[in-house]
């Protein structure tokens, strides 16, 4: 991913490159039996993901806290696509409550599960807690999608033996996964205000993002299962998500014009990596511009993985004893 590339928007070997849209990675696939869960559905990069998942005809569940703005996303993409198949859910994923609330209620539906779409997080926001006394960004951005996904693996597991259609786990990461504590993640000091900074809390949870991805997919590989996991990186785009930081991100984006995306463009490599078929069998990568592309050291460190993946079942463990 050269600074040429994103500027140019020069396709990569995948025959895409940072100016392609979602409609244009996803063009002519069906998705017609294949059921979505997205997280953070509702705004942004994640209501372009719903729509045009929608579009390729896919069942797509919207996960999001704000039922108010799920509701109307619904109704946006329903008056563009009647035929669409839309419904929404509730979803907190900084309360583990909630997170397990949601997969009940989608148990409920008696719905298969092709594919679960990890999009929805917050960014640079002030140093607070999650209900369950976790730090707010790491909380939301890696430990409900952590608990989400292993809560939903089961229904993903039996989905792709029964029906043979692989499934698929997307986590949203971000190049911000190399602007984290020096260790990567804090896992003896992870509530400490003193040393809080919004941007390394923040990074720390997209290397989080990234060090998932890298684990389940040993264990979904090692298992055997027709199920993978992939991460990626949509690019700079100015969404909600940036509402901590508007003031500092118009000033960044003044200087770097080139280098930001639109919405469709932003929403690209996350269909790409959901849908597309040269990614069949591909697993634990790391994708931008909807091409495969290296990550930091930590990123790449399977003990670091292993040690996130059973500090945050202890996490969750913890907070549900409370």
């Amino acid at each position: 991913m050269s600074i040429f590339s994103l500027v140019t928007g020069r396709p990569g070997p995948s025959g895409f490159g940072s100016a392609s849209t979602a409609e244009q990675v996803t063009h002519w696939i069906d998705a017609s039996n294949r059921t979505v869960i997205i997280t953070g559905g509702a705004s942004g990069i994640g209501l372009e993901t719903a729509r045009v998942l929608a579009l390729r005809k896919a069942h797509v569940i919207i996960a999001a806290r704000n039922m108010e703005a799920a509701n109307q996303a619904r109704k946006v993409i329903l008056e563009d696509n009647e035929t669409a198949r839309v419904d929404v859910l509730g979803l907190d994923l900084s309360s583990i409550k909630s997170v397990r609330d949601f997969v009940d209620n989608f148990n409920s539906l008696d719905l298969p599960l092709n594919i679960l779409i990890n999009n929805a997080g917050v960014m640079f926001c002030p140093y607070q807690l999650s209900e369950d006394g976790i730090e707010l960004q790491f909380a939301t951005n890696h430990l409900g999608h952590f608990l989400l996904t292993n809560l939903l693996l089961d229904k993903m597991k039996h989905t792709a033996r029964t029906t043979g259609i692989e499934g698929r786990i997307v986590n949203l990461s971000s190049i911000a996964h190399a602007h984290t504590y020096n260790d990567g993640i804090q896992f003896d000091n992870l509530n400490d205000e003193m040393s809080y900074s919004d941007k390394r809390a923040y990074g720390q949870s997209k290397l989080a993002n990234i060090l998932h991805v890298k684990e389940l997919s040993r264990r979904l590989q090692e298992e055997g299962v027709n199920v993978t996991a992939n991460a990626v990186h949509p690019g700079l785009i100015m969404t909600p998500l940036m509402r901590h930081s508007t003031i500092s991100m118009r000033i960044l984006k003044a200087f770097t014009y080139p280098l930001w995306k639109n919405i469709p463009q932003g929403a690209a490599t996350t269909c790409y990596a959901a849908l597309h078929p040269s990614l069949k069998g591909v697993t634990g990568r790391y994708y931008a511009d909807c091409n495969e592309i290296e990550t930091t050291a930590l990123a790449r460190d399977d003990k670091l993985a292993g040690e996130l993946w059973d500090f945050s079942n202890t996490l969750i463990s913890s907070a549900s004893k409370t």
